[in-house]
């Protein structure tokens, strides 16, 4: 399950509030798993495909250098 289907989910239902915070603590891991897959495949793009999507080299590497944690 994915972080949006998480996050989307949560948004529908009032939980304990012993589960609301596992189920928090999840949501908040799937978040950094995502960007790390993200940053992950990010760093395998070569610098056509940067261009493509409006990226230049400096952009991608300060990104990819950023730790799972922070946006």
């Amino acid at each position: 399950m994915t972080y949006e289907a998480f996050r989307t989910l949560s948004s529908r239902s009032a939980l304990p509030p012993v589960a609301a915070v596992l189920f928090a603590a999840t949501v908040l891991v799937l978040k950094w798993e995502e960007r790390r897959k993200t940053r992950r495949a990010l760093q395998r793009l070569d610098a056509h495909m940067l261009r493509d999507i409006g990226l230049t080299g400096r952009n991608a590497a300060d990104e990819i250098e950023k730790p799972f944690w922070r946006e």
